[in-house]
């Protein structure tokens, strides 16, 4: 059967790469209301490239929420229980952003321009529409708006080479999660030491839409020699690496002490924050269910659609695996399963039914090691 092609309207917004990111595209995605190119050979094929090389991301979807003005670190301590306070100019930090319940509605890197000044690079859901919601519904002196910057991503064992020639030997310098302001060719630019691989890399925030042609084929000369090539976020890579994903990993759903999410913060912060009471409320009972990290043996499974039930022994279903996929390197299926705490421990043994039938598995520790 023929995949469905994807319809592109005025409700889907526009990259400012798009032109150059989708032609050789193999399989794309919607994320934040932005077309998101996720394959270009085979899901394997771009892996080994990414290890390897280096390439060129068009992730746009990763949309800016911008917070600005006398109560902008305010609100987004609001919004966070990582201390915000501590972050400088020039600096990112990784930010679940959590509900009155502890649900996580959102994970961004915060880049911190000033005490007065934040993007929110976002993962994929509406988070705009909630910082206003917030803003708007008390006495805060910021402005929350989209700032309209959208970012791409060189990423690779071979990515600071390439920006090396684009920038000059000094972006070797810059450290991880901190971020400077710089042109190039005269296109202005954020470039931060970040990206959603485990092969490192750089994000360029593209200030101006209509300069993103001309930077992404900048960037593209400047990649001869280096087998640069058009790659996208790759699953295989990210679960590896223990990337989760907001939507599949975690959602309003889980909390961030299940989701694992817990050692970026600690309790007590002096900022207050709207998730302060269900955190420290959770934290005291403990958590009934961890995300772990699972691998199967057997023949390769396609990653999941919907989550697959996990299973005790004796068959009673306990929990879910969220995402899976068959690792070339590890050679076994890897994915992330919330279990119950008493199945959480590296070692532990569970099945789960996946389409072909009941498999088992083992739960394994950071280093996919039993």
């Amino acid at each position: 059967m023929n995949a469905p092609q994807l319809s592109l309207s005025r409700r889907l917004r526009v990259s400012p790469f798009e032109s150059r990111s989708m032609p050789s595209a193999s399989r794309v995605s919607v994320y934040n209301h932005v077309v998101l190119p996720v394959g270009y050979g085979s899901l394997e094929e771009d892996y080994w490239h990414l290890r390897e090389h280096v390439q060129i991301w068009d992730v746009a979807c990763q949309v800016q929420v911008e917070i600005k003005g006398p109560d902008a670190l305010r609100l987004v301590e609001w919004m966070t229980p990582r201390d915000v306070a501590a972050c400088e100019p020039g600096q990112c930090i990784y930010a679940p952003l959590l509900d009155r319940n502890a649900g996580i509605v959102n994970d961004p890197i915060v880049l911190c321009h000033a005490n007065d000044h934040y993007w929110l690079s976002l993962s994929d859901s509406d988070v705009l529409l909630w910082a206003k919601g917030i803003a708007e519904s008390g006495s805060w002196d910021v402005e929350v708006v989209d700032p309209g910057v959208f970012p791409l991503s060189v990423q690779g064992p071979k990515a600071e080479d390439l920006l090396a020639r684009v920038l000059g030997e000094s972006i070797r310098a810059l450290k991880f999660f901190r971020f400077v302001a710089s042109e190039i060719s005269g296109i202005p630019v954020k470039i931060a030491r970040t990206g959603w691989s485990g092969q490192g890399g750089f994000e360029i925030y593209l200030m101006k839409p209509e300069q993103g042609e001309a930077l992404w084929d900048i960037i593209a000369e400047a990649g001869e020699g280096l087998h640069l090539r058009v790659g996208a976020p790759n699953l295989i890579d990210r679960i590896e690496t223990g990337l989760l994903s907001w939507g599949n990993d975690m959602t309003l759903e889980n909390n961030p002490f299940e989701a694992g999410l817990d050692r970026f913060f600690k309790l007590g912060k002096q900022a207050d924050y709207l998730a302060r009471q269900a955190l420290e409320s959770i934290a005291e009972a403990g958590p009934s269910r961890k995300l772990v990290r699972l691998a199967a043996g057997g023949e390769p499974v396609d990653p999941p659609r919907d989550t697959w039930p996990v299973l005790r022994a004796s068959g009673e279903p306990i929990g879910k695996v969220t995402s899976m996929v068959w690792s070339p390197r590890l050679e076994q299926n890897v994915g992330f399963a919330y279990v119950p705490i008493d199945l959480s421990h590296p070692g532990a043994q569970v099945g789960f039914s996946a389409p072909g039938g009941l498999r088992s598995a083992t739960v394994c520790g950071g280093d996919w090691a039993a």
